[in-house]
């Protein structure tokens, strides 16, 4: 029998079974058949691919998946997508173009003509079209009405003309952003932010304006112009100590955030997060890690940025350190608090985090500030 068959047998719903292509790898008993759509045309690959009831592919244009985790009624409208992870009721639209470490987390969305790569939204995020967001992670909001937003036509400028890529940006940051109860950033559209970069919550940058610094302040408006001028022009690194403190960081809360999935996201095992999704969202948040880490050890070997080489060995140890050694008296009586809220609420993620008492929400951004807080302590120590 083949898998196209099988597939039938389940109950996916292929309304053009011979324009649909299944790779031989592909292990049919990782896709749901309890309402999956895979419209002509999409082609699914990878031994990892993982599509669980509800999904849909294909609806807008073709899809190309490649060992993605597509979570329950996600919605993947037209593009090419791999080694990226969608929870519950993420959606793309047209034209995406989603490649490695790319996680979007419950109800996270893009509209059309959207690139990804290596970035994280957080629950309800929400990207205009025509979007290049790569090397990101960006949080904030409380829900599907109340929250963070890029304009359309917007760019993280990820590349500089030193060309490294030591260059993530924090847009919110991970210990306060998973407890969705802070102010969303809003970037206007036709704009651009230029990594590596951080944000507060609260943020709001004006359509057309590209940032160029770190905004630590919440509540702030941003409105900048284009610089003229034209002038000669030498490769130099400016504000290497920022650079690094920013990289830092952004490896920090990623550190942070598998914390979070190893201990709280596991919680919630269910049918809408079975073990195969969990697996592949730490997966994939492991590969940003490793990304992030490469990028900075370029960095650090590249002889005009002043930086000592021989200073890396000492600042990688410190990102293969075990964070869940650290804080655990704080993670383990705010995990009491996660088990309490789950008697109550069920395994609703989305309904347990919100109904956390303020107090309890706060235990949990210390738990996880706290291993920001030492990972970046520990490496900036051995910063030159």
């Amino acid at each position: 029998m083949s898998k196209i068959e099988k597939l039938l047998n389940k109950g996916v719903q292929l309304p053009a079974p011979q324009s649909v292509e299944i790779g031989a790898e592909v292990d049919v008993d990782r896709i749901s058949g309890q309402g999956v759509v895979i419209h002509s045309g999409c082609k699914i690959y990878g031994s990892s691919t993982l599509i669980l009831q509800g999904a849909k592919l294909g609806y807008e244009a073709p899809v190309t998946v490649e060992n993605c985790h597509i979570g329950p009624d996600v919605s993947l409208k037209g593009g090419f997508f791999k080694s990226a992870v969608f929870l519950k009721k993420a959606s793309m639209g047209l034209g995406a173009h989603v490649r490695e470490g790319t996680i979007l987390e419950e109800e996270a969305s893009a509209a059309h003509t959207v690139a990804l790569k290596q970035t994280i939204l957080l629950p309800f995020v929400t990207l205009g079209s025509l979007i290049n967001f790569c090397d990101c992670l960006m949080s904030g909001g409380t829900s599907q009405k109340d929250h963070s937003e890029v304009g359309s036509s917007y760019i993280h400028f990820n590349y500089t003309p030193n060309q490294d890529k030591a260059t993530p940006s924090l847009i919110g940051d991970v210990p306060a952003g998973v407890m969705l109860n802070r102010r969303p950033i809003f970037l206007g559209g036709q704009g651009g932010l230029v990594g590596p970069c951080r944000l507060a919550f609260g943020t709001v940058i004006g359509a057309g304006s590209i940032c160029r610094r770190d905004e630590f302040r919440p509540d702030r408006l941003i409105l900048e112009g284009p610089k003229t001028g034209n002038f000669p022009f030498t490769p130099i690194y400016m504000g290497v100590k920022r650079i690094v403190a920013n990289n830092v960081t952004y490896i920090a809360n990623l550190m942070a955030l598998m914390q979070w999935y190893t201990h709280v996201r596991s919680a919630f095992l269910s049918d809408e997060l079975p073990d195969a999704l969990l697996e592949g969202l730490k997966e994939k948040l492991n590969m940003a890690i490793e990304e992030r880490v490469k990028r900075l050890k370029a960095l650090y070997h590249e002889k005009q940025t002043g930086l000592l080489s021989e200073n890396w060995p000492q600042v990688e140890a410190v990102f293969r350190t075990h964070p869940h050694e650290w804080e655990t008296g704080a993670r383990d009586a705010f995990l009491a608090c996660i088990h309490a809220s789950i008697k109550r609420n069920g395994k609703d993620y989305i309904a347990v985090i919100k109904g956390l008492a303020s107090q309890d929400a706060e235990m949990g951004t210390r738990w996880l500030q706290g291993i920001v807080d030492k990972v970046t302590s520990g490496a900036l120590s051995n910063h030159p």
